[in-house]
């Protein structure tokens, strides 16, 4: 997913939840305005049936925050699952650098090292960091090819498959590990489901606000409890959508140990 295509990626966070906090306000205000002009001209019914879509308008807010959040939570999870494939992947590797004849199994262990720092690096370099990002795609790319290169060098010298055929397989799942794990650093929920989200938020807040001008009382409050508690459950679904920046980041702890050891 491109996401220079994007309206809200590039946009903070906080920003985006206290203009969708602040709209539901004003949607809520004009509703309870509008609800309170047609009081007197409005009789039971009319107020049961607006009770009515009330509800079924929050049952359907419901629906779709829970299908977006378990979306932007799957994806979550991807991302953690891609990183321990990967972790796993280079260890594979660098146990199989013992299998390569002299000198390429200290050459490739060496490499294989610096490999995984490169990619702790990848991951600890912000959404801000573009630029470092970009730089460090590059030298782990030709961390890959100089890899492969050495592999080449090897099987020449033991063509066997037991030995340096087996470290070329790891190798090759390694590269394949770095592709799939980058191919979801870039998968997000799609902005329609959540502009589509933001819509039925703002039409829900405006609802309430009508109901309750068609009442004798206001429920500001309990209006307010809610529209705060939108806006967190947004706030969250946005922060695991962005890998890089926010509060909620992908654990690399596998990595961390992979490197420790």
């Amino acid at each position: 997913m491109d996401t220079s295509k994007e309206i809200m990626y590039d946009q903070n966070s906080i920003l985006i939840v206290a203009m969708l906090f602040l709209l539901i306000l004003l949607a809520n205000e004009a509703g309870y305005r509008l609800g309170h002009y047609h009081q007197s001209r409005t009789d039971d019914d009319v107020k049961n049936h607006t009770n009515t879509i009330q509800a079924g308008t929050l049952g359907l807010l419901a629906l779709i925050l829970g299908f977006t959040f378990n979306m932007a939570l799957q994806r979550y999870n991807s991302r953690s699952q891609a990183v321990i494939q990967e972790s796993s992947a280079i260890s594979t590797a660098l146990l199989r650098t013992d299998l390569l004849p002299q000198p390429y199994d200290s050459i490739t262990h060496a490499l294989l090292r610096n490999y995984i720092s490169l990619r702790l690096a990848v991951s600890n370099t912000g959404h801000a960091g573009f630029q470092e990002q970009h730089v460090l795609s590059d030298e782990t790319e030709k961390l890959q090819k100089m890899l492969w290169i050495i592999a080449v060098r090897a099987a020449e010298v033991d063509p066997r498959p037991v030995t340096t055929g087996y470290f070329i397989d790891a190798l090759n799942s390694m590269i394949d590990a770095h592709g799939e794990r980058n191919a979801l650093l870039q998968l997000h929920v799609p902005e329609v489901i959540l502009f589509l989200l933001f819509i039925v938020f703002i039409m829900s807040g405006s609802l309430m606000g009508y109901a309750s001008g068609l009442g004798r009382r206001r429920t500001t409050i309990p209006t307010m409890m809610m529209t705060f508690l939108i806006s967190l459950v947004v706030f969250i679904i946005i922060d695991l959508d962005r890998p890089q920046r926010g509060i909620i980041k992908v654990n690399q702890e596998s990595m961390l140990q992979l490197q420790r050891e």
